[in-house]
């Protein structure tokens, strides 16, 4: 059981980072929301986003708006943690 919300709580992260973060075009960016998992232990708990957590969904905005069109990203966009964590590292909110 642990393992598949830990799953979900990832898929949370990447989707909610998505729409919190604006998208910026930046050459050489590898878009691979398995990237975000420094930010699983901020997302599934209360503990603040790493510094690598912060830096990887700053790193990976570019990608945002292509995972916001991922059906199964999408719905965990708006996890209150994914906000607040986006908030935190002054990632912003995506124009798609």
């Amino acid at each position: 059981m642990k393992k598949g919300f830990t799953g979900v709580a990832f898929w949370c992260l990447v989707v909610a980072a998505v729409l919190l973060s604006e998208a910026h075009e930046t050459a050489a960016v590898t878009c691979n929301p398995m990237e975000l998992s420094p930010c699983m232990s901020a997302i599934t708990g209360s503990s603040a986003p790493s510094s690598a957590c912060c830096a990887k969904l700053k790193e990976q905005q570019p990608c945002f708006c292509q995972y916001m069109k991922n059906p199964m990203l999408r719905p965990y966009v708006d996890s209150p943690n994914a906000k607040k964590i986006a908030e935190t590292c002054g990632v912003a909110t995506p124009t798609c």
